[in-house]
């Protein structure tokens, strides 16, 4: 079962679902159906969408990961809670005019820390449990 990874894919989605409206009521708003019609809001806006949607799906598959592979909670849950801190930074960094760039990149700094460690983390636990499997370690 993958319980923890299902309260963070929920969480993720109602933030994605937040940044989608956004895009949406700007299209509306300015009467714009593709693209970004050269509006610098509307252009802001489909970024941070486009942006989260790039980054949290292999972040969510790295997670599902390791709760199938029955890593400890400890292992994934703080990097899944520094993952939805740096969406949520480079959201808000990315849509206020003008951006803030600062914000932006410590937003695209806990995404990525949190990628790696999610790397790191399932590359140690599939090592772990194929020595531990193989009788080579405790």
């Amino acid at each position: 079962m993958l319980i923890i990874t299902s309260i963070f894919a929920s969480i993720l989605a109602i933030l994605f679902l937040r940044l989608s409206l956004a895009v949406i009521a700007l299209r509306r708003k300015n009467k714009i159906a593709l693209g970004s019609g050269a509006n610098a809001d509307l252009e802001r806006a489909i970024r941070a969408q486009g942006n989260f949607a790039e980054y949290v799906p292999i972040n969510l598959l790295l997670m599902a990961c390791l709760e199938v592979n029955l890593a400890p909670w400890w292992l994934f849950v703080p990097l899944g809670v520094l993952l939805i801190i740096g969406r949520v930074i480079h959201a808000i960094g990315i849509n206020q005019p003008p951006p803030k760039f600062s914000k932006r990149v410590l937003g695209m700094k806990c995404t990525f820390f949190a990628m790696i460690g999610l790397i790191a983390d399932n590359l140690g636990w599939a090592i772990y449990v194929v020595l531990a499997l193989n009788g080579l370690i405790i």
